[in-house]
């Protein structure tokens, strides 16, 4: 064999064998994947996040309003549905009629799920686990049942305590928030009642989540939640988030800047993904200037990125994003 041809051979050789080894580092990389309301744009009802574990365990972090219900094509695969607390925004009493069928600023949600739950019908459809804390599972058993599926799907996991599935650890924390059980998701005289009361059902105080991926990334999930000691304790402290998906909207949750304190000085992560802005928070996939999304990414001292619908994000096993940021 002439010298040059045995030279392109072992470089083919080398080349293939390069390739090999980096596959495997390729495949450890979480994927985070926003289901919101335009495509390439983060808007006020945005909340679902799909993650996805190298091991393609999947999961589905509050579907809320932007996920076109349990046939909207981006979902896929679902594993679990995570539920941090009960409000509608959060857990979809209405939902849009398809992907990108509103617009940013006026989203749509023309589609009641009521008495049930955009939750509870992506569970049913993709016969998930929904993983909740708190006093939330009974309800959702209840639901999962009445709908046909198995009571036993709804996993409980509480503050201090955690639950391992498709090799994903889910743990329960700390968030401060309301949690009321609408009437409209009881109907019925009982539901009739409480509405023309004013009053909502109790299932316990809202929670926050801290998931170990297989590939060591852990990330925090805040949920709806204002400054609490637990983000420092518990959350930096005890579980060492490297990624954190954080509410910033202000009002109904924590605003901007206390949400660039909450990562400044208490979970400390690597990088941060900007959350529930309520607020057209770009435009043409670009920070709107004079936005609480622009105050917040100012504030923050690690990489905030922007969850814009359909673009799919990588994150290693210490929280930094290798695609998609």
């Amino acid at each position: 064999m002439p010298d040059s041809t045995r030279l392109t051979a072992w470089g083919g050789i080398i080349g293939l064998t390069a390739a090999l080894l980096a596959a495997p580092a390729a495949a450890q990389s979480v994927k985070v994947t926003p289901l919101g309301g335009v495509d390439g744009e983060l808007c006020p009802q945005d909340r679902a996040l799909v993650f996805e574990d190298p091991n393609g365990t999947r999961i589905l972090y509050d579907p809320g309003r932007t996920v076109a219900g349990a046939e909207d094509p981006r979902l896929g695969k679902i594993d679990i549905v995570l539920v941090t607390h009960m409000h509608g925004d959060h857990i979809g009493n209405a939902h849009a009629k398809a992907p990108n069928s509103g617009t940013c600023a006026a989203p749509d949600v023309s589609v009641s799920a009521l008495p049930n739950t955009n939750a509870l019908n992506i569970a049913l459809a993709k016969k998930a686990k929904i993983v909740t804390g708190s006093e939330m599972p009974p309800f959702f058993a209840a639901k999962l049942q009445a709908g046909g599926g198995n009571p036993a799907d709804s996993i409980l996991t509480r503050f201090g305590g955690s639950v391992t599935i498709g090799g994903v650890r889910i743990a329960t924390v700390t968030a401060i928030h309301s949690n009321g059980v609408d009437p409209d998701y009881f109907g019925g005289e009982l539901g009739r009642a409480l509405k023309a009361a004013g009053l909502a059902g109790s299932v316990g105080q809202a929670t926050g989540y801290v998931l170990q991926f297989s590939n060591g990334l852990v990330t925090y999930l805040s949920g709806d939640t204002g400054i609490t000691a637990d983000q420092d304790v518990v959350v930096r402290q005890h579980y060492g988030a490297k990624l954190a998906v954080m509410n910033i909207g202000d009002g109904f949750s924590t605003g901007p800047v206390e949400a660039a304190y909450v990562i400044n000085d208490l979970v400390k992560p690597a990088a941060v993904i900007a959350s529930h802005v309520n607020e057209v928070g770009t435009v043409g996939g670009k920070v709107r200037p004079g936005s609480k999304t622009e105050r917040f990414m100012k504030a923050a001292k690690v990489p905030v990125h922007l969850p814009l619908s359909g673009k799919t994000m990588e994150f290693n096993g210490t929280g930094v994003c290798s695609t998609g940021c």
